[in-house]
C-alpha cells in the first residue's frame, strides 16, 4: 500500500482485512504511518453473485447470506507516505509481489509523495500494480473525471501506464469489490523455490514480553519479515547476518547471530512451517533485548552457513534518474561525487555511506553499517537534497 501522505491507505487496509495498522503511539497522535504496517487477509468469493459482487473478505457473503469460497491469504504492507519515511516505504517495497498505489480523488494528481513512490517502485521493479482512486465521496462525479484523467496522464510512460484504475471509498466501503476482483486480476500468487535454503529478509523486529514478567515467563525474541526462498520450519537453527555490533579494543566489528526457531506464525496462526511469500513472525530463543524496538530489521535470516556475504563497502553500478522527484520544483540529478554521503537500501536494510571512489556509472561506498547481500542485488539510492533524502536512482552491486 503506497502513496502520499493521508491518502488513505491505512484506511483501506483497514476495510479490507479489519486491522487498524498504526499502532504507534506516535502515529495515532499524528495521523500518519510512520513504521511499516502488516496486516493479513483472506479474500473470497460468492458462488452465486455476479462479479465484481461476489468479492468479499467475509465468510457470508454480505449480498445474499451464502457462505463464501476462500481464494487465497495475501499480506498487506503499509509503508508510509511521509517524506521523510522514504526509506521505510523502501524497505516495504523490497519485500513485495505487488503493490496498490492510493491516489486521493480530493487532491490534484500527481502529489510530490505519490510521484516519488511510483518512481521507487518503478526503481524496484514491481509492475504487477493496481491504482486506487480513493476519497471519491468527498467530491463530484465531474471532479472525479477530470481527476482520474489526471492520473492517466501522470502514469503514461510508467511502470504504471497499463495499471487498472479503480474509484473507492475506503472509508464508506464503496467498489471494496471490485477493487478485490482488480487485485486477484493484476497481482497473482508467486511461484517461488522451496527446494532452496531459507533466505528471510528481516522487516520488524519485537520483544513480547510484557514489562514485569516473571523470568519464567519470558519469551525469546520475534522477527518479522519475509521468505524470498526455501522453507522455515520450528526446531531449525538459524544465522542471522550482519549480526550484532562488538566493540574492542577500539575495534568495531560485526559478528553473525545464531538462534533457534522455537515457533513459525503466519498472520495470526502458528503454523508447522514458513513458505515464501507473505509476511511471517519467527519466534527465537535470543534474549529479547536483543529484539526490541525493530533493532534487527534490515538483517537476513537463514540456515548457519546459506547466507550471503557481508559487506563493509559495496561497488555499484549505477542507473540515476533524470531529476529529484518528490519536490515540487525538481532539479535535474548530477553524477555522483566523491565523498558524497549517499543512503542506500538494500533488501529492508537501510544504512549510509560515503563514495571513495565515482567514475561514469561505477561508484564505490564506504558503508557506515554493513548490509548482507547477493552480488546483483538492486539497491536504492537516495541523495540529501536540503533537509531531506530524496531518491535518485538504484545501483547494482558488483564483485
Amino acid at each position: 500500500m503506497v502513496g502520499h501522505v493521508d491518502h488513505g491507505k491505512t484506511t483501506l487496509v483497514s476495510a479490507l482485512s479489519g486491522v487498524w495498522t498504526d499502532t504507534h503511539s506516535e502515529e495515532m497522535k499524528r495521523g500518519i504511518s510512520i513504521r511499516l504496517g502488516y496486516a493479513d487477509t483472506t479474500f473470497r468469493k460468492c458462488p452465486n453473485c455476479p462479479e465484481p459482487q461476489c468479492y468479499t473478505v467475509s465468510e457470508t457473503c454480505e449480498k445474499c447470506g451464502e457462505p463464501s469460497e476462500e481464494l487465497r491469504t495475501i499480506s498487506f504492507v503499509d509503508a508510509p507516505g511521509h517524506e521523510t519515511l522514504m526509506a521505510t516505504m523502501l524497505s516495504g517495497a523490497a519485500i513485495m509481489d505487488g503493490a496498490i498505489l492510493v491516489i486521493a480523488a480530493n487532491e490534484t494528481c500527481p502529489q510530490p509523495q505519490t510521484k516519488e513512490h511510483l518512481m521507487a517502485l518503478n526503481i524496484i521493479g514491481i509492475d504487477n500494480i493496481v491504482i486506487v482512486q480513493n476519497k471519491i465521496d468527498l467530491v463530484s462525479r465531474e471532479k472525479i473525471i477530470e481527476h482520474h484523467n489526471q492520473i492517466k496522464e501522470f502514469v503514461k510512460g510508467t511502470v504504471a501506464e497499463d495499471a487498472p484504475i479503480v474509484p473507492i471509498s475506503a472509508q464508506q466501503n464503496i467498489n471494496v469489490d471490485a477493487l478485490i476482483m482488480m487485485m486477484e486480476n493484476m497481482i497473482p500468487t508467486q511461484l517461488y523455490k522451496a527446494d532452496k535454503a531459507p533466505h528471510m529478509l528481516i522487516a520488524r523486529s519485537f520483544d513480547i514480553n510484557k514489562p514485569g514478567s516473571p523470568i519464567k515467563n519470558i519469551t525469546g525474541g520475534v522477527i518479522g519479515g519475509t521468505l524470498t526462498e526455501g522453507l522455515l520450519h520450528s526446531g531449525d537453527e538459524l544465522e542471522i547476518r550482519p549480526g550484532r555490533k562488538v566493540e574492542s579494543d577500539g575495534v568495531t566489528r560485526w559478528e553473525p547471530i545464531f538462534t533457534k526457531v522455537t515457533r513459525v506464525v503466519a498472520g495470526r496462526d502458528p503454523v508447522e512451517g514458513g513458505t515464501p511469500g507473505g509476511l511471517l513472525a519467527v519466534g527465537t530463543s535470543l534474549d529479547p533485548t536483543l529484539t526490541k524496538s525493530d533493532s534487527l530489521t534490515g538483517q537476513v535470516a537463514g540456515l548457519p552457513g546459506t547466507l550471503p556475504p557481508i559487506h563493509n563497502d559495496l561497488k555499484l553500478e549505477l542507473h540515476l534518474l533524470e531529476r529529484v522527484v518528490g519536490v515540487s520544483d525538481e532539479e535535474e540529478i548530477g553524477s555522483i561525487k566523491t565523498s558524497e554521503p549517499l543512503m542506500l537500501n538494500v533488501g529492508t536494510a537501510t544504512t549510509v555511506g560515503v563514495v571513495t571512489s565515482a567514475r561514469k556509472n561505477i561508484a564505490e561506498v564506504k558503508l557506515k553499517r554493513p548490509v548482507c547481500a547477493e552480488i546483483g542485488s538492486t539497491v536504492a539510492i537516495s541523495r540529501r537534497v536540503g533537509s531531506r533524502w530524496r531518491l535518485i536512482g538504484v545501483g547494482v552491486i558488483r564483485d
